[in-house]
């Protein structure tokens, strides 16, 4: 098992689901095509989606790093 390959996933899931969420928010107010507008709840649904990213994102990186930390602290014991 590949920590650091799971954390780098991790964080470009988070990053697909921030784009997607700041796209939502972004459109917000807008009118579409057929006339719909986006309203409150879709707002909020975005709100809450962009702030699972940012946890996602600040969990991935801190996994990238004690994974880091724990590979210097084997190569420090081989060598």
């Amino acid at each position: 098992m590949n920590v650091s390959a799971i954390a780098l996933q991790g964080l470009q899931q988070a990053d697909a689901q921030l784009e997607q969420a700041a796209a939502t928010i972004a459109s917000f107010g807008a009118t579409s095509p057929d006339g719909a507008t986006l309203d409150i709840v879709d707002f909020s649904a975005a709100i809450l989606a962009l702030n699972s990213a940012q946890t996602q994102s600040s969990v991935n990186l801190s996994t990238l790093k004690v994974a880091d930390q724990m590979q210097k602290s084997v190569i420090d014991m081989i060598a």
